[in-house]
């Protein structure tokens, strides 16, 4: 039990730390990046205290929007809840993580998402998370440095394909005949194996990895000229991107079913987006080859 409860103290300062620590690289390629924080509580299945969250919401000139939050939540859960997440019958919570989601301004710097999350019900504790990215315009050695940073990151567990694969299948509108909502990167979940303390390392070290994955993108990107279809084609690929969110996505389920505060789970959705009937970017350009890699692809 007290080793538990170590690692779980470690963890959620983890989360926090590389919370303020992508902050603050955001906002050294973003200067005029507002950052809004709130803090908030929640209460349990039987309205007892049950922890809460550190929501950032980030709006500048290279950022449009964006959240990077942290929580730690905990306590009883609904029976039947509890179930579907797989326990060990015991109908008790504690989960912590980071989750974070960057909109850009600019269509030629990519949208992106990661978790990492530490979830315990009853004795059972195990690990999930991972990263992907969105981007509008096709600029394939960026998709091949993130897909590369992760596979390298990757290789002492030998993990990358399997993830690759399960993050492609993942994040994929199975209602638009299996489009993906971006170009994929890693996703894992209930990593438990017979040495916690291990697993959480590889975790730990894992989230190290997302600002070397993405930063130099925004860096290489955020000051490239774009044109108004460049930001057509984003506003409506975002709106894929609220489809799955709102649909699919089971980060968003659990947090609504956790009793998690509503602003700071919906704040993975863009601020602008546009939703057309049996839209489609104009043959032979640059988004018309974009569509084509909304499917699984080998970029590493």
């Amino acid at each position: 039990m007290a080793e538990r409860d170590t690692l779980r103290t470690r963890f959620h300062e983890h989360v926090r730390d590389l919370q303020d620590r992508i902050c603050a690289a955001l906002q050294a390629v973003d200067p005029g990046l507002v950052i809004t924080e709130d803090t908030w509580t929640r209460t349990d299945h039987v309205g007892e205290e049950g922890g809460g969250g550190r929501t950032r919401v980030l709006a500048g000139d290279v950022v449009e929007n964006a959240g990077v939050n942290t929580s730690c939540v905990y306590g009883a859960l609904d029976p039947a809840f509890a179930r579907q997440l797989g326990g060990d019958g015991a109908d008790t919570l504690w989960a912590a993580g980071i989750s974070l989601i960057v909109h850009p301004r600019n269509p030629r710097v990519p949208t992106t998402h990661a978790n990492f999350r530490m979830v315990g019900v009853g004795a059972r504790t195990w690990f999930g998370g991972g990263a992907d990215l969105t981007p509008y315009y096709p600029h394939t050695d960026d998709f091949r440095h993130f897909h590369g940073t992760w596979r390298d990151a990757t290789a002492p567990w030998g993990t990358y394909a399997a993830w690759k694969d399960w993050c492609d299948r993942y994040f994929t509108n199975t209602h638009r005949d299996g489009e993906m909502r971006g170009i994929g990167g890693i996703f894992f979940d209930h990593v438990a194996s017979d040495d916690p303390a291990a697993d959480q390392a590889m975790v730990r070290a894992l989230s190290e990895q997302f600002l070397p994955s993405y930063l130099p993108i925004v860096q290489r990107r955020k000051d490239e000229a774009w044109t108004e279809a460049d930001e057509t084609f984003m506003l409506h690929r975002r709106g894929r991107y609220v489809e799955f969110n709102l649909l699919h996505d089971r980060g968003t389920k659990f947090g609504l079913q956790t009793n998690g505060r509503t602003d700071s789970i919906l704040v993975s959705l863009p601020a602008r987006v546009r939703f057309g009937y049996r839209w489609s970017p104009e043959p032979g350009s640059p988004h018309a080859e974009m569509m084509a890699y909304y499917r699984p692809h080998d970029w590493a």
